[in-house]
């Protein structure tokens, strides 16, 4: 991600509105007005917290049916996303909550660990991003291959997709991504064979292409979210005579406060607890971050303060560990739709988490009336969002060597686990890098009495081959004399640098006479005792004072000044 979009300390680029006085700014009862951040309209900040919070409560809802814990747990850390994060100034217009990314990283956990270890696990999760935020490692998480982090988004919408299928149809999804994926051909036959399920289908159906085509409907109506819009279908279907489709049943908001105890924190011993810990922190500080930056894109006001916002995001995850609720990171669809309903501050979103909070005590009844299969269709659109096919296709145009990176981490990501994927993404990523920025060009040329051997570019140990065959080549020759000229090359790593340097002793040792050019400055030899004339050396110009001499321990070159062949330049390189 872009650093502009820092702010504060780590530097940023305010826009300015026109020219600027370097000198002192006036002080005193005349001195002009200062600068203010964006003004904020009390009405425009209640009715977009208004419009966040009719999105925000189905995603909620369904990435806690998701997640496989109770809907209660969903909405608590909403609440916590709008009253605790949403009043820390890290980021002015992005919405925190429950987010569907996380979805089957938490239902993947509280299979394995039980929903009682998930409070644990968050709250150490939110703990270390705290202190990761405080030492300032913010932007770490921006030093992530844009392949990488596609690559994971599409690993996570892609499982999210399958797996929301099987609540559509009122059904329970078998397990594994890949498990998800084979039984579709079953499903579809349960749904064909099952009046109930056709409806229920059919109502997750309408919901994703309300959700993909809403924003085109005419009018102002579309500014009404499409979520809001489905749940109300839902309802009405669902109170139809003869229609029995299943939905969400909702408890005590307080009752399912789940604070852990010693026997959950003595789980903290376990290394797949920690492990799980690590991942839930990786991947909710980079989606929240990732998210930051692609909010910051859609307003001109103020740049988030990455440090501060994974502080915040950490305090979230810390309340929501203490309650044993569901992680929480920063989500683009509150915030997108914050940004568009006019908000300016962070009331909009502070206010959000009260509104979320005053239905689910006051309103629970209305809640039970939603359709699960509404909120499964809810997810489905949210995982297309993730998957983004769209992205393959344009990153194959773009970079082939990118398009690698991102199809490998989101196959292992979904065949796998979500850490197992973004651990390979990455490190395939690092071999990518590594390999374009040791671009090494070899190019061979035989004299009559010399083998040349010219380098130049990056010459790593992952050229290491190439470099080893050019040499071998040169030897083989059988010419009494080498030429290696390696003043071309930029970055001689000790891998390479050995190797020549062994190549030269090993065919100086043999009688063959090596003439070795090496890059960067070198000393002239403090063993050379005479000076070379025209009689001693004809081949050799006469130097000047200052000309510098061979490496330490290197033998006295010469500059060959006979031209080359005409074509040689256009000659392809040996390797490359």
């Amino acid at each position: 991600m872009s650093g502009v979009h820092a702010r504060g300390r780590g530097g940023a680029f305010p826009k300015s509105p026109g020219p600027r006085s370097t000198g002192p700014r006036p002080t005193g009862p005349n001195a002009g007005p200062k600068p203010t951040g964006p003004k904020a309209d009390l009405g425009t900040e209640i009715t977009a917290s208004l419009v966040v919070f009719l999105v925000a409560l189905p995603l909620c809802i369904g990435v806690a049916v998701a997640s496989g814990v109770p809907a209660e747990l969903g909405i608590i850390s909403g609440v916590i996303g709008g009253l605790v994060v949403g009043a820390v100034r890290g980021s002015t217009l992005q919405v925190s909550g429950p987010a569907a990314g996380l979805a089957a990283l938490v239902a993947e956990t509280v299979a394995e660990h039980g929903v009682a270890m998930l409070g644990v696990i968050v709250l150490g999760s939110g703990i270390l991003q705290i202190v990761l935020g405080v030492v300032r490692l913010g932007r770490m998480f921006q030093a992530i291959s844009l392949a990488v982090v596609q690559g994971m988004l599409a690993g996570i919408g892609l499982p999210l997709m399958f797996s929301q299928m099987y609540p559509m149809a009122d059904g329970k999804a078998p397990g594994t991504p890949i498990e998800n994926m084979a039984g579709i051909p079953g499903l579809f036959a349960d749904i064909l064979t099952d009046r109930q399920a056709m409806i229920a289908t059919l109502l997750g159906v309408v919901t994703v292409v309300l959700s993909f085509v809403w924003k085109k409907v005419p009018g102002p109506v579309k500014k009404i979210p499409a979520a809001l819009v489905a749940v109300s279908i839902g309802i009405a279907v669902a109170a139809l005579p003869g229609v029995d489709v299943k939905t969400l049943q909702v408890g005590n908001l307080l009752a399912a406060v789940s604070v852990p105890g010693g026997e959950q924190f003595a789980g903290l011993a376990d290394a797949a607890i920690i492990t799980s810990i690590l991942t839930f922190t990786v991947i909710a500080s980079a989606e929240s971050l990732f998210t930051a930056a692609a909010v910051d894109r859609m307003h001109s006001g103020p740049r988030t303060r990455y440090n501060t916002e994974l502080i915040a995001q950490g305090a979230g995850n810390t309340v929501a560990g203490v309650l044993g609720a569901l992680p929480i990171t920063a989500v683009v669809a509150r915030s997108s739709a914050n940004v568009q309903a006019g908000a300016k501050t962070r009331l909009s979103r502070t206010l959000h988490g009260l509104w979320l909070l005053a239905f689910a005590l006051l309103l629970p009844q209305v809640l039970a009336l939603i359709p699960i299969s509404v909120l499964a269709g809810v997810l489905v659109h949210s995982g297309w969002k993730l998957f983004a096919p769209e992205e393959f296709p344009k990153m194959w145009r773009q970079d082939r060597g990118e398009f690698a990176v991102m199809t490998l981490t989101t196959l292992v990501i979904v065949a796998t686990a979500l850490l197992e994927g973004v651990l390979v993404g990455l490190a395939a990523g690092i071999v990518l890098a590594a390999l374009r920025m040791s671009q090494t060009v070899i190019r061979q040329h035989l004299d009559e009495d010399t083998a040349k051997v010219v380098m130049a570019g990056n010459a790593t140990f992952l050229r290491l081959p190439k470099v080893i065959e050019a040499l071998e080549a040169a030897a083989a020759s059988g010419r009494p004399r080498i030429r290696l000229d390696l003043t071309g090359v930029t970055h001689l790593d000790h891998a390479c640098r050995n190797q020549v340097e062994e190549f030269t002793a090993q065919q100086r040792g043999n009688g063959v006479r090596v003439e070795l050019l090496m890059p960067g400055p070198a000393k002239q030899p403090a063993t050379e005792t005479a000076p070379r004339t025209a009689e001693t050396a004809p081949w050799a110009p006469e130097p000047a004072a200052s000309a510098p001499g061979p490496g330490p321990g290197a033998e006295w070159f010469y500059l060959d000044t006979r031209p080359l062949p005409d074509d040689y330049l256009e000659r392809p390189p040996l390797v490359g």
